[in-house]
């Protein structure tokens, strides 16, 4: 290929890629403008575990938010298990466990990142480095790549309809584990009592305080 084919082939992709780019940005804002807005939301879940050279482990439920700092994974399949978020502490009940893990709620805690949009604080330019992008039918799928060296997941895989819905959100940690969040039956703004996000121990039933640099979340609540 000669430099004048070459210098062609770039100035007829050039614009594409631009296009593409600003495509991928305004999706992103319609996403943060779709999930930082509301005040309350719920919708269905399928997380899947897998963990390096383990089969994988399926679990669903119902998922209700409400900021500040509120929500509740109210788990189907394992039934009993619970996950709440009263805005102060998350509480953690798994009947195969028989306890209740109770841990601070803390704006560092990995909500943040890749889970930030549940809690109302999602920002891709802050969070992420750069995007991998393609479309997979109608959903665009984007790769990003967390923007600090300490994280303890190497990427984040979004998957998104044209109406700015997050259906998939799955996170490939440094130890080759990978956790899926599947989201279906989405509601903005359902009306949610508030007393939903309030929990009390079953009777008889210990209560464990984690330790403080290993926060409860729904990313970690696999057992």
């Amino acid at each position: 290929m000669d430099s004048r084919t070459l210098i062609a082939l770039v100035l007829a992709v050039a614009p594409l890629i631009a296009q593409q780019a600003g495509s991928v940005t305004k999706l992103l804002a319609a996403v943060e403008r779709r999930y930082n807005s509301p005040v309350t939301l719920e919708m269905r879940f399928e997380q899947r575990f897998r963990g390096a050279g383990q089969p994988s482990r399926l679990e669903s439920g119902i998922l209700f938010l409400k900021k500040p700092g509120r929500m509740r994974w109210e788990y189907r399949a394992p039934e009993g298990k619970l996950l709440v978020a009263d805005g102060r502490q998350v509480w953690f009940y798994s009947p195969a466990m028989n306890q209740v893990e109770r841990s601070p709620l803390r704006a560092s805690d990995d909500l943040r990142t890749p889970l930030a949009f549940l809690m109302g604080r999602l920002d891709f330019r802050r969070d992420f480095t750069e995007f991998r992008s393609n479309l997979e039918g109608d959903l665009m799928h984007l790769t990003g790549v967390p923007r600090s060296k300490n994280s303890p997941y190497r990427e984040v895989e979004f998957w998104i309809t044209p109406l700015a819905e997050l259906k998939q959100v799955t996170v490939h940690g440094h130890d080759a584990s990978t956790m899926m969040f599947r989201f279906d039956a989405e509601r903005l703004n359902p009306p949610i009592n508030d007393r939903l996000f309030s929990y009390t121990p079953p009777p008889g039933v210990p209560v464990v305080d984690a330790p403080s640099e290993e926060p409860r979340t729904p990313a970690k609540s696999t057992q």
